[in-house]
């Protein structure tokens, strides 16, 4: 196997040798080395192919002004609906966990907020760190219970907060 890899080698005319430019006049390529004789373009560097080069006007990243601030690694949350929720069987205990199980979370996240679309059937106890208000009342209503998480500290640990649906 090794011997095969040793004589591995590109198709004829694959690869070109590179261009050996200011090599003297009788090789087409001598003095000014095909770039002509005075100019942008014949500088070294010139100036030209930079992003966003607009031929020597002041490029538009620096004529508008700068304004706002964009945090570098901002919190993900990921929404949840009332009705992605029934899937899983009564009496469950739905937390991050079980969601990732389920595959309605995937990847790296920071806070759980369940939202009120759709309709549940189901007894439920359902943890996450955010809530909206109509998710509380149909969670409650099919007769479940609502365990409001703390949201992640810096030392990225968690105090659960129970607290009852109605509430």
């Amino acid at each position: 196997m090794s011997t095969a890899l040793s004589r591995l080698a590109h198709p004829a005319g694959a690869r070109h040798s590179e261009r050996r430019v200011g090599r003297g006049c009788g090789s087409r390529v001598g003095k000014t080395c095909g770039r002509g004789m005075k100019g942008q373009k014949a500088r070294k560097g010139g100036n030209i192919g930079k992003l966003a080069f607009e031929g020597g006007q002041t490029p538009i990243q620096r004529r508008l002004p700068k304004r706002g601030f964009n945090v570098p690694f901002p919190p993900v949350t990921v929404a949840i609906n009332v009705a992605d929720l029934e899937r899983f069987d009564a009496g469950t205990e739905v937390d991050e966990v079980a969601l990732r199980g389920a595959r309605l979370i995937q990847g790296k996240i920071d806070r759980i907020k369940i939202l009120g679309h759709g309709d549940l059937t189901k007894k439920l106890t359902v943890s996450a760190h955010k809530f909206s208000s109509s998710a509380r009342e149909k969670i409650s209503a099919a007769g479940g219970k609502v365990v409001e998480l703390a949201a992640p500290s810096a030392e990225g640990g968690e105090a659960p907060r129970e607290a009852e649906a109605g509430s």
